[in-house]
């Protein structure tokens, strides 16, 4: 339960100076008031050293929230844990310096829901070798045992590669950020990776996209715990809107991760537009059979080769929208479209959104129909 001392109804409410302030320096009074001595935590919180500080403060800012709105609302309170791997301080992104429990060396698996932020890793060269460092073999094999003990595990971004390392994936469906997604493919061909979901939940595990993705899923695992009216109430209070996919932000280009083959496809596509060409065109011209330029597409993005001519048509479809005051109709002869209907269904299915989502609000065309 929450310390006595906490009363987030007095004059002096840790919630409106949390909220007024916003910084961690103000925030952390109030988040240890809640952890200290708390039994059976639902959610434990790992925290490795270089994690993004925007995922680390997400995730406890909304737990914060949350535990203020449960009293508020007479629900039950969440309760949460931190543990560093390696060490008592971690040294975040940014510079932010944040002191906790260190991970104990050996670790029993309970009924918490264990949260890895993302680490930070700039870069998808960079995974191996940092999820080889101690403190990520340390943090492993923490997962490990409580994956075998069968409680939960939640990890957004590139947090979700010490899944992987863990040996967790086998089997199973996952997200991480978009432009990680090749890269976990190629490392952990057993899994199924979705990486147009912001939120994904299979059996015990739950992944998340990129690193602000971690707003999404403390709201999911708290819905999933404590139901969807605080939930809701967090959301409000915070201001955060729901998102159910990562597809809207989407650059194609980005989807090469480095592979030459893929970025000289997708610039001689948009080049193309708007008649760009064919899959069997497209062989032709990169001396290849459609079976090998399909596979090699798929080896390096995780799409076929007809999802990657669709994406960057859309992508370029994209920045019409967002930059120039074109109507829909004409955008979507632009990037090849016989008519507007094509175009919106299109983007329905790979941004999950319409059209009219990306117009900037400034622009003053009618797009109530998008």
């Amino acid at each position: 339960m929450v310390d006595e001392d906490v009363n987030p109804s007095a004059p002096d409410d840790p919630l409106k100076r949390y909220l007024n302030a916003g910084t961690i320096k103000i925030l952390v009074p109030y988040l240890t008031s809640f952890m200290r001595n708390q039994p059976n935590p639902d959610f434990t919180v790992l925290i490795l050293s270089g994690a993004y500080a925007s995922s680390v403060s997400l995730t406890l800012d909304i737990l914060a929230a949350a535990a203020t709105m449960a009293q508020r609302l007479g629900l039950a309170v969440p309760r949460w844990r931190i543990y560093i791997a390696g060490d008592t301080r971690a040294v975040l992104g940014n510079g932010l310096l944040i002191d906790a429990k260190s991970l104990p060396k050996s670790v029993r698996g309970d009924d918490s829901t264990w949260v890895v932020p993302g680490l930070g890793v700039v870069g998808s060269a960079n995974i191996e070798s940092r999820i080889l460092q101690p403190d990520a073999l340390l943090a492993i094999r923490a997962l490990k045992a409580q994956a075998k003990a069968g409680g939960g595990i939640a990890a957004s971004c590139s947090a979700v590669f010490l899944l992987h390392a863990a040996d967790l994936l086998v089997g199973r469906r996952v997200t991480t950020s978009w432009w990680l997604a090749p890269t976990l493919k190629r490392m952990a061909p057993r899994c199924e990776v979705d990486a147009d979901r912001m939120v994904v939940t299979d059996g015990n595990l739950v992944t998340a996209g990129a690193a602000l993705a971690q707003t999404d899923l403390m709201l999911h695992l708290i819905r999933r715990k404590f139901g969807p009216t605080l939930a809701d109430a967090v959301s409000r209070v915070l201001l955060i809107d729901g998102r159910q996919a990562q597809a809207p932000f989407i650059v194609p280009a980005f989807l090469s991760s480095g592979d030459d083959l893929i970025f000289a496809l997708a610039s001689r596509i948009e080049a193309a537009l708007p008649h760009p060409p064919g899959v069997a065109e497209l062989a032709i011209e990169f001396s290849m059979s459609e079976r090998t330029l399909a596979r090699r597409v798929r080896v390096a993005t995780g799409r076929s080769t007809l999802d990657l001519v669709q994406s960057v048509r859309l992508g370029r479809a994209r920045k019409l929208l967002e930059s120039s005051r074109m109507t829909i109709d004409q955008i979507a002869q632009q990037v090849g479209y016989s008519d507007a209907t094509s175009f919106r269904r299109m983007m329905r299915k790979f941004a999950g959104a319409t059209p009219g989502k990306f117009r900037p609000s400034s622009y003053k065309e009618d797009i109530s129909t998008a």
